[in-house]
């Protein structure tokens, strides 16, 4: 990113590692402070600023409004959300999908991306545990995981597109359940442990079972989740 030729400005809540090769600035989403700051003569922004589990609708909608309001001067707004989001009972992905309508009815020019779940993501979330040596684990459920390298760089690659004032869509190269995820950590790890697949209540159990979070249409990503572990 830095070599794009652009002057890039970071802006978030504490500071990044690699803030040192870059301009950054202090902002804050929900209070509004040092955002004024944030977007001065900034033409594009990718707006990754996200609370899935705390002050969720505060962050996602309701302050997101606001800082709509903010960008009159914007040539291009980069927004990613997630695939599925819509067809999905998750109260995290409902306030995405407000903050999706709410961008689409704004005269910001924008591209709303969405992405399948990131191959580090399924892994650190369901997958890092074990109890007696046994992964626990929803098998049936489907992920389409991505790399999140390779998403970053297409968003990165968007910022010389003209704005597709739509949705498009990101996703990685195959359709997997959990528990086969989980055969495929065990075999790369030389692991012992078992797989004990379990069926959960609930709409949002069915809904990833019936691949809701999944397209295989959009299967942009090259990076598979067994290539994924075989590189960490």
């Amino acid at each position: 990113m830095k070599d794009s030729g652009y002057d890039i400005k970071l802006t978030s809540r504490r500071k990044p590692d690699n803030a040192e090769e870059f301009k950054w600035v202090y902002s804050d989403l929900l209070s509004g402070e040092g955002l004024e700051e944030a977007i001065k003569d900034v033409e594009v922004i990718i707006h990754t600023a996200t609370s899935p589990m705390k002050n969720t609708k505060d962050i996602e909608v309701l302050a997101f409004e606001k800082f709509l309001k903010k960008l009159d001067h914007m040539k291009h707004f980069i927004y990613p959300s997630i695939v599925g989001i819509e067809n999905i009972p998750f109260s995290y992905y409902k306030h995405k999908y407000e903050a999706e309508e709410l961008l689409k009815m704004s005269n910001i020019p924008h591209t709303i991306v969405r992405a399948t779940q990131f191959h580090s993501f399924v892994e650190n979330l369901l997958l890092s545990k074990t109890f007696f040596k046994r992964y626990l684990i929803p098998g049936e459920i489907k992920f389409q995981s991505v790399d999140v390298d390779e998403f970053a760089h297409y968003l990165i690659h968007l910022i010389d597109k003209m704005p597709e004032k739509k949705t498009i869509e990101f996703g990685g190269p195959e359709i997997l359940t959990l528990k086969r995820m989980a055969e495929q950590k065990i075999k790369i790890n030389n692991e012992s442990n078992k797989v004990i697949s379990f069926p959960l209540p609930g709409k949002l159990y069915a809904a990833l079972v019936e691949g809701k979070n999944t397209n295989p249409k959009i299967a942009r990503g090259e990076i598979t989740f067994e290539q994924y572990l075989k590189n960490k």
